[in-house]
């Protein structure tokens, strides 16, 4: 059997052949989505415009308004529906397209974002079959059949998640203010923001979101204080708890039966006890990409209500396990997200395939939150070497002229600590002394580099894949102190692999270690969840 079969097909060569698989994967998705999918028919967009215009030309209460033939209306904070208000003057078809781009243009937002000036070198090919998966997850095509909001929360959220990682930090947590002020799902990112001491950023997004509330209060006095007295405490008003696509861990004790509250606080204390944990050791070694998406998680987790669409705050952990060098468990949990696969225990979601099934999604974002990597910052980026609180960490060199490197001995390069970690005696002696090292040396002083992040050449230069197992360990460069290493496949980036099998941002000496609010979506019943024909919101 010849190489190229055991690896497989090999992608398109040219750019017609490129085009042509990407229209026939752009067909194959139509056709999933036109038939597999329950189509929501924009039913929270409907009711988005049905109580603003109620609101407007009715003269009716925005907390009274209820989609005709159901008993659902508006559940979010006043500022949203205040920020609603230019659809009280177009049409519903209008504001239907007017919704359908913005959500358009939050998605590529929010990968840009998330990507940085990466995305560029894989081109509209790259950017082709990355929009053909999207359209695949099931989250995000609720999140367009119904109209939803989720997209242009994390967008903002994820605003402030770029400031953060690149040091421009004046107005970091302006998006999260405003996007609690919307929804109160991303106001556990002010959390975040405290968790990791970022205390400018923590008190500017929690002015802002009061700000917002405030002026909400001023345009609509008597629904800012029916919502914050009344509505906000009435789970009733959002849909069952036990409906199955309740995918919290409230929505887990609703279908087992079980009314705790004191059980179901238990376990939301556990989660952000674990969150805090992970995030805050993310945030002090300046990880921000892995830092918000543990706190996305969490927030889905905690929330009495998370509905599947809610789940678009699961989309940044896949890029971080992609970005860890697990692509595969990362589209392994990515398909399953794809499937629907939650909608088979609809109609009984009892017995042991009921808890385990109805609660699929559930598993794989607590799984998520436990075991996504963390600590994986490229050499040279602004956020890293950060402590907590925005100091930078400071660090010690030793810098010596090495003797010129020989045949029997190579040279140890100058030394180089990264920053927040100090050079051990040993590594640093010998990189200032210039005494090449051989033998069983040479290999302590290898295991010793690669902890202190001192750059080592030559005979005591590990192969890619030497270090210790899970960490991707490969050859450290010398000379700069960056993390690429010169050869084939090396990209000139910050977050370069310097070897077979590395990916990126390893290898530099560290261990790897809806809604949060009752007032989510509406979601009316549907007959049959797995019928295209059917219109109801989960």
């Amino acid at each position: 059997m010849s190489l190229d079969r055991v690896r497989g097909p090999r992608p398109p060569g040219t750019d017609g052949g490129r085009v042509l698989l990407l229209l026939a994967l752009a067909a194959a998705v139509t056709v999933f989505t036109a038939t597999v999918p329950l189509l929501r028919d924009w039913f929270d967009l409907r009711v988005y415009y049905g109580t603003v215009n109620s609101w407007v030309h009715g003269g009716g209460h925005v907390y009274d308004y209820r989609v005709p033939g159901t008993p659902y209306g508006f559940t979010y904070p006043p500022f949203a529906a205040v920020l609603m208000l230019p659809m009280a003057l177009v049409g519903p078809g209008t504001a239907t397209v007017a919704a359908l781009l913005l959500n358009l243009a939050a998605l590529a937002a929010a990968a840009r974002l998330w990507t940085g000036p990466g995305w560029r070198r894989y081109g509209w090919y790259g950017a082709g079959l990355t929009a053909c998966a999207l359209a695949l997850f099931e989250p995000l095509r609720d999140t367009f059949s119904f109209g939803q909001v989720n997209l242009l929360l994390l967008a903002l959220v994820l605003t402030d998640a770029r400031l953060l990682a690149t040091g421009r930090t004046r107005w970091a947590g302006a998006g999260i203010g405003l996007a609690a002020a919307v929804k109160l799902t991303p106001a556990l990112f002010i959390g975040l923001l405290l968790v990791t001491r970022r205390w400018r950023a923590a008190a500017v997004a929690t002015g802002v979101a009061a700000a917002a509330t405030a002026l909400a209060a001023l345009a609509a006095p008597e629904a800012s204080r029916f919502y914050w007295t009344r509505a906000l405490w009435d789970t009733t008003r959002v849909g069952r708890l036990d409906y199955v696509s309740n995918q919290s861990l409230q929505g887990v004790l609703a279908r087992l039966g079980v009314e705790s509250r004191a059980l179901w606080a238990v376990l939301v204390l556990l989660v952000l006890c674990c969150w805090a944990r992970r995030a805050g050791r993310a945030g002090a070694v300046g990880d921000w990409r892995a830092a918000f998406a543990l706190t996305g998680l969490t927030a889905c987790l905690v929330s009495p209500v998370t509905w599947v669409h809610h789940l678009v705050w699961l989309l940044p952990s896949f890029a971080v396990l992609i970005r860890a060098g697990r692509p595969r468990v990362a589209g392994a949990l990515y398909a399953v997200l794809c499937t629907s696969v939650v909608w088979l225990w609809f109609d009984d979601a009892s017995g042991v395939d009921g808890f385990l099934g109805s609660n699929t999604y559930t598993w794989i974002t607590l799984g998520l939150l436990v075991w996504l990597p963390v600590g994986h910052v490229p050499a040279g980026h602004p956020s890293a070497g950060h402590l907590p609180g925005g100091r930078r960490a400071t660090s010690r060199s030793t810098s010596a002229t090495a003797v010129p490197p020989s045949a029997a001995a190579p040279a140890i390069s100058t030394a180089s600590s990264q920053p927040g970690k100090a050079s051990s005696s040993a590594a640093a002696g010998v990189a200032a002394n210039g005494v090449p090292a051989t033998g069983a040396g040479a290999e302590a002083l290898v295991a010793d580099a690669v902890v202190t992040g001192a750059p080592v050449t030559g005979a005591g230069a590990l192969r890619a894949g030497d270090g210790p197992v899970g960490t991707g360990v490969g050859t450290v460069a010398a000379g700069a102190g960056t993390d690429c290493a010169s050869g084939p496949g090396c990209d000139s980036g910050p977050d370069c692999a310097s070897g077979p099998g590395r990916g990126p941002g390893q290898g530099r000496g560290r261990v790897r270690s809806a809604s949060s609010e009752p007032t989510g979506s509406t979601r009316p019943a549907a007959a049959n969840p797995q019928s295209s024909s059917s219109r109801a919101s989960s």
